[in-house]
């Protein structure tokens, strides 16, 4: 029987976010995948400004920033003819805290391989083709079956294994939700020749049915994304959509000269009942599944790894098991808010911009944050933890807040000298955040805050583990 501490189900961008920030904790992890290779498709291809700050902190941010290219502005068309364009985004203008301010647009397999080769690099790997058929768990740990008829003992399991989860399954979690749409939707990557890269070509029809062409950054293709009428059957072999864009666009199905990839779907909106049982977490798309509108489902699911990888590797260093509690407690709450969010999107309720970037995300009722001053400043204990300039300090020599973050260790801001090993510290707190010490998680959040470093602090850091 194989054995390891965290068995991770599923090589997504959720699991391989979630290898990586183990793999560099020196957690021991394996990560099962029951496809033969990683996922091929376009499906979830914007990163929003907040998981670009994660993936500065796990070390891919240059090979993501050098494969990706800004949203491009829509083309809408009628009859064959250009009728205007439009923003596909409420222009905001990011504040000094933001070193990535907008989103970047990839193809989500692009994402995995870049994911893929970090997970490598910290010698880590995938075991592809390995299915999960079952598992059963006891006080110390998970027993997992797999398809080749090996075993897998692992201390914790984590389900990332998509919307139709066989962990979730195993476990007996449901999952509610709604409809979000009627209405069948197909997407695709194509190659085609007639139109220019510039745009965002979108086609809509008078039954209120609509396909769009999206350059893909970093490639020669187009995402092809259409919604059907109500009733029709999406047809997603490569001459269906090719007679796709001949029906809805000016162009001839012989202007598709390639279809890579291509799947049909209906938009839902779904919530795990549970993102934990036992020993056995869910994350990603097995506890959340989004409309793929507004670019939420990737961004939501990575986060949720990065929220729970420190927790993982804290716990099995020694912590108290109740800091796994924090998981459900917080990601939960966060996905049912981004939900909503992503349902509004797809139905023109709320605008992509200010409200999808995910900056504003935090934990602010989480039991895990500490606000112990009488009259806080702009950033409270819960909020995520800006950037900022910060000159003249040795400990950060490229003198941004972010470089002394990143890596898998907590901050003290307005501290001498480090409370404990594993925390680095900064003799002051940048202006932006107003009055106060701040401890930041090894996720970017701020986890306690008060007037000065008390009893209240070493309490604090008792009951995250660090000794």
């Amino acid at each position: 029987m194989e054995t390891t501490d965290v068995l991770i189900v599923g090589a997504g961008p959720t699991g391989l976010a979630l290898g990586i920030d183990l793999a560099r904790r020196g957690v021991a992890a394996q990560l099962v995948e029951r496809a033969d290779a990683l996922f091929p498709g376009s499906r979830g291809k914007g990163i929003q400004p907040r998981t670009q700050e994660v993936f500065d902190d796990l070390g891919v941010i240059d090979a993501v920033l050098a494969s990706s290219g800004p949203y491009p502005e829509r083309m809408v068309w009628r009859g064959g003819e250009r009728v205007g364009e439009e923003s596909m985004f409420e222009r905001f203008e990011p504040d000094a805290g933001t070193p990535y301010p907008a989103p970047r647009m990839i193809p989500q397999w692009r994402t995995q391989e870049i994911l893929h080769a970090r997970l490598t690099e910290l010698g880590g790997k995938v075991a592809f083709g390995r299915e999960v058929t079952g598992l059963t768990q006891d006080a110390d740990g998970v027993d997992v079956a797999l398809t080749d008829g090996t075993t897998v003992r692992a201390r914790y399991v984590v389900g990332a294994d998509g919307g139709r989860s066989g962990i979730r399954r195993a476990l007996g979690v449901g999952m509610t939700g709604e409809t979000v749409d009627p209405a069948p939707f197909v997407v695709a990557d194509l190659r085609l020749r007639g139109l220019d890269r510039v745009y965002w070509h979108a086609f809509p029809a008078a039954d209120g049915s609509v396909l769009g062409l999206c350059p893909l950054a970093g490639t020669e293709e187009f995402q092809l994304a259409a919604r059907l009428p109500e009733g029709s059957e999406p047809e997603v072999s490569p001459d269906g959509v090719r007679e796709l864009v001949a029906r809805y666009t000016h162009l001839a199905a012989e202007d598709v000269t390639e279809v890579r990839w291509a799947s049909g779907f209906r938009p839902r909106a779904a919530l795990a009942d549970r993102f934990r049982v036992g020993r056995v977490f869910l994350a990603g798309d097995a506890a959340h599944v989004h409309s793929p509108a507004g670019g939420q489902g990737l961004n939501t699911s990575v986060q949720d790894a990065y929220n729970l990888g420190w927790k993982l590797a804290a716990v099995l260093d020694g912590a108290p098991e109740t800091l796994l509690e924090t998981y459900e407690e917080e990601r939960r709450a966060n996905a049912a808010a981004v939900l909503e969010l992503s349902t509004g999107v797809h139905r023109g309720e709320v605008q992509r911009g200010r409200a999808t970037v995910q900056l504003g995300v935090g934990y602010r009722d989480s039991s895990l944050s500490t606000e112990t001053r009488a009259d806080p400043g702009p950033v409270r204990a819960g909020d995520r933890a800006p950037d900022a300039e910060v000159p003249g300090a040795a400990e950060v020599p490229d003198g941004r807040l972010f470089d002394l973050f990143r890596g898998p260790h907590w901050t003290l801001l307005g501290a001498t000298a480090p409370p404990r090993a594993g925390v680095r510290t900064l003799p002051s707190a940048p202006e932006s955040y107003g009055p106060g010490v701040f401890l930041i998680r090894p996720d970017g959040y701020v986890g306690w805050a008060g007037e000065t470093a008390t009893e209240d602090l070493a309490a604090y850091l008792d009951g995250v583990g660090i000794r």
